[in-house]
């Protein structure tokens, strides 16, 4: 490597990571579990998440069978962080997931999460109740709102009454933590941060493309970070474009991912092949030096620049039928 393209590469990790520098307490306050998997806060309350999850919706992919051998392995393996939502396989996936924790007291062993899709106070409330008996539970660790994709989602959340919802639901022990997520625009985050709320989450895409385009990482994660929410990380292989497209290896995207100061990264897994490498990232896990991030980021700069392998900003292909129709989007 010459010395001006290593420069070029140590420059595109400053200026991708400053943010990053100054939160660097959520990567060194990382813990490792007898089980070996590394942990890190998560909340206002400071709870510990293993820095690998389970994602609900590609869990729910295999047979039935083998996928609730998945989760089993990944808990006894020390995986805590398992994520799910209302509508994922039209209720399907929270079945399987209450199934997979309903015995030898996984339901303890595990941090859950589902979210909630509709917006107002009687919808919330329905799809709480709904999401409580499939996931066989008494109670959610954190629920979420699922999806702010809309420039509406923000303002529908608060004066429809699915802030009220979520507030009784704490309030009656239902709901321990309270959060959003969506993976389309900076701007409907930064309106929800905007709300005079106290979020103990945020959901957001984290991967190397998005240092590129339009980049929660740069633009979203440290607003939450000022404000003592927790970022939970999801799409870190672009939903795999990344191996698919560009030939990158989903262990080094896993741990660029990782070595930003998120709290989880939300993996989607449907195979114990996926599931043992992810494991292997975390067991393993490092942060990257200022010269790999730079390299990652100048090898990928070109590639990320206008989001065409980021579908999930630049089209509605990732949008979900129930969302499209509530937001007039159908």
């Amino acid at each position: 490597m010459s010395d001006a393209t290593r420069r070029d590469f140590l420059k595109a990790a400053a200026a991708s990571l400053a943010w990053a520098s100054v939160h660097s307490s959520i990567v060194d306050a990382q813990e490792t579990t007898p089980g070996g998997l590394p942990t890190r806060p998560l909340g206002r309350s400071k709870e510990r998440v293993s820095i690998v999850g389970i994602g609900g919706y590609h869990i729910a992919i295999p047979p039935e069978d083998e996928a609730i051998r998945l989760m089993h392995e990944a808990i006894d393996q020390g995986v805590t962080f398992f994520d799910n939502a209302w509508d994922y396989h039209n209720g399907k996936a929270e079945e399987l997931m209450g199934k997979a924790l309903a015995t030898g007291g996984r339901r303890n062993k595990v941090f859950l999460m589902t979210k909630a899709c509709n917006r107002d106070y009687a919808g919330c409330m329905k799809h709480l109740e709904d999401s409580l008996r499939r996931l066989r539970t008494d109670h959610l660790d954190l629920w979420q709102f699922h999806e702010v994709n809309w420039p509406d989602a923000p303002d529908m959340i608060f004066e429809k009454g699915g802030i009220k919802a979520a507030l009784e639901a704490q309030k009656a022990g239902k709901v321990r933590m309270i959060g959003f997520t969506g993976h389309k625009d900076i701007d409907h985050h930064l309106k929800m941060l905007s709300k005079s709320f106290a979020w103990d989450t945020c959901q957001m895409p984290i991967n190397i493309l998005d240092a590129h385009y339009r980049s929660f990482q740069k633009e979203v994660a440290p607003k939450c970070l000022e404000q003592g929410i927790s970022v939970i990380g999801m799409k870190g292989l672009a939903s795999g474009t990344v191996a698919r497209k560009l030939g990158l290896s989903a262990p080094a995207c896993r741990r660029y991912a990782l070595s930003l100061p998120i709290s989880t990264l939300v993996c989607g897994i449907t195979s114990r092949e996926e599931l043992l490498q992810d494991i292997a990232v975390a067991r393993d896990f490092k942060p990257m030096t200022p010269d790999e991030i730079g390299k990652m980021l100048a090898e990928t700069r070109e590639s990320g620049a206008r989001g065409e392998f980021e579908r999930y900003k630049t089209t509605t292909d990732y949008n979900g039928v129930y969302h499209r129709k509530q937001h007039g989007d159908a």
